[in-house]
């Protein structure tokens, strides 16, 4: 049976007094497209209210600067073109290198270009990452290392059935699945965050359930905040540890989701009210 997260399994990263800048991590996004421009600067501003130093998103020049009016705050890498791709390598590359974690999918697009792109990045890059949205319908979770991935229902299919495990898939039950994929010959060194209305963390021998949430956070950009809560609580931690950040992400997103239910009296909270709200939960100490 899957472990339930309580508040006693957080371990929310501790800001010691003498702190300098980048001490609390910086997080790389890599995202965007013509069709999704919010997605991106959702994950980058939940990264930075989680309590990590710097954010810096790489972006197609266009939704750049429409990220740069909505927030003063998020640093953006404006790239030529309304999409990226493989021409893009070398100065992502160079940028990955200067930060903690990279998290790269939100917004951004499934263009041919695109996808040949993120899989020349994941066999390149050396930091964590964390693959989310349309990076998860790109990769093969074989090819994967010291990786978050943030699948819903659907994307954990498409990544299955791309990584030579559609087996699994014809399992029952999710609980069935969950178990499976807990097995190290399909996880690796990763760590999956199945999201639903129980979000299932898994790693290596390891499966915990998370049920803080409710059904208002089916809205659109409530996965995009989640993404961004696990790479910035991965990048304040000094040991980077995946499973750690993961549970502390899902717990939190859901204990945010909860607390707009109760201000908003129903479900007309927004996943920009979300970011919003993460500041108030860390002031609670969770």
């Amino acid at each position: 049976m899957p472990k339930l997260i309580t508040k006693k399994l957080l371990k929310i990263p501790k800001r010691p007094k003498p702190s300098h800048k980048g001490d609390g991590g910086y997080v790389f996004c890599i995202g965007g497209s013509r069709e999704y421009t919010g997605a991106i600067a959702l994950a980058g501003a939940a990264a930075l209210r989680s309590g990590c130093d710097l954010v810096r998103i790489a972006a197609p020049e266009k939704v750049a600067w429409a990220i740069n009016a909505f927030s003063l705050d998020l640093i953006t890498l404006k790239l030529k073109g309304e999409h990226i791709g493989l021409e893009h390598a070398p100065i992502i590359l160079k940028e990955a290198e200067r930060h903690d974690v990279v998290l790269i999918g939100n917004g951004l697009g499934l263009h041919p270009e695109t996808s040949k792109l993120v899989n020349f990045l994941i066999g390149k890059i050396r930091k964590p990452l964390v693959l989310d949205a349309d990076a998860l319908r790109m990769v093969n979770l074989g090819e994967l290392r010291n990786t978050i991935l943030t699948p819903h229902h659907n994307e954990l299919e498409n990544l299955l059935q791309n990584s030579g495990c559609g087996k699994i898939n014809a399992l029952k039950t999710m609980e069935a699945k969950v178990k499976e994929l807990s097995k190290q010959k399909y996880i690796g060194n990763n760590v999956l965050v199945v999201k639903g209305a129980v979000d299932y963390i898994i790693a290596a021998g390891k499966v915990f359930a998370n049920k803080t949430g409710n059904p208002g956070m089916t809205k659109a950009g409530t996965g995009d905040v989640l993404a961004g809560l696990c790479a910035g609580f991965l990048a304040q931690d000094k040991k980077r540890n995946l499973l750690q950040a993961a549970i502390n992400a899902a717990y939190y997103n859901g204990m945010i989701g909860d607390q707009l239910l109760k201000k908003k009296k129903g479900y007309s909270f927004l996943a920009s009210d979300m970011v919003e709200e993460i500041g108030r939960l860390r002031k609670q100490n969770f």
